[in-house]
């Protein structure tokens, strides 16, 4: 065996098929294509979902009617009637040390599931008024419809609606602060509350005392000795004004160094 005796295995490599070359290269006239016809014509194509002229598949069929609401809720949905049957059979638990009149059977979306009421707990629970109830509930669900509220509350139970909050709310307990900014449409000066003024703790009684016998000890000052005092310091300033107005203003006088100027040398 040496290199030029490769070859490739029988089958694997097919040369390429050469059309229109004539009657003896086996496709030659009409190249394959067969005789005229829409598709022996050069540039000739029909595309793929054509069919024939008669009215295609995609415009045959129904379309979607209307429209998907994207905030429709789906609810859970279950009747007073059948809850009343589930109470009736003993389905719900109560509690057996319960004294006196016995309190009514607390039914909730997770209490229906363990019953088999409802399928799934993703989905918001509302009760509808299917059926006739005579055992007291008291019935927790997200909704309730007018005549379920109204036999369940007839029958001597209650109902109670799960809130979603749909905005922020402020925890229990904690007020606002003076920090946040009035809401919008409101001034400052309407929000403001008014500041009570700020009054100083009284002082000890003993303080008060003791500064009272201070100013009694202190002698009072004589009323004659202010006005001496005042001409005393009035007369002492006087000479000294009349001296400075005494006292001439003398200018330095210069020594005649020339000659007059009429007078020879």
């Amino acid at each position: 065996m040496k290199l030029h005796d490769l070859r490739p295995a029988e089958g694997s490599r097919t040369p390429k098929t050469r059309v229109g070359r004539g009657i003896a290269a086996g496709k030659g006239k009409t190249a394959g294509r067969g005789t005229k016809g829409q598709k022996a014509r050069a540039g000739g194509s029909i595309p793929p979902w054509f069919e024939g002229g008669q009215t295609p598949l995609h415009q045959r069929i129904p379309k979607l009617r209307g429209f998907r609401n994207r905030f429709k809720i789906e609810y859970e949905v279950v009747n007073v009637g059948a809850i009343a049957a589930a109470a009736e059979r003993g389905a719900f638990e109560t509690d057996p040390h319960a004294k006196g009149k016995a309190a009514p059977i607390t039914v909730n979306q997770d209490v229906l599931r363990a019953v088999g009421l409802v399928r799934t707990l993703n989905k918001p629970l509302k009760v509808l008024g299917g059926g006739d109830l005579s055992t007291p509930l008291f019935v927790v669900a997200d909704a309730f419809s007018a005549s379920a509220r109204t036999k369940i509350e007839g029958a001597g139970g209650s109902v109670t609606v799960l809130e979603i909050p749909d905005r922020p709310r402020e925890a229990l307990g904690v007020t606002a602060t003076v920090d946040e900014a009035p809401a919008a449409g409101e001034t400052a000066e309407a929000t403001a509350e008014p500041v009570e003024a700020e009054t100083a703790p009284p002082k000890p009684a003993r303080t008060r005392r003791s500064k009272a016998a201070a100013a009694e000890s202190e002698p009072e000052p004589d009323a004659t000795a202010a006005p001496a005092a005042e001409e005393a310091e009035t007369e002492a300033a006087a000479p000294a004004g009349a001296a400075a107005e005494a006292e001439p203003v003398v200018e330095d006088e210069q020594p005649e160094t020339g000659t007059p100027s009429g007078e020879s040398a």
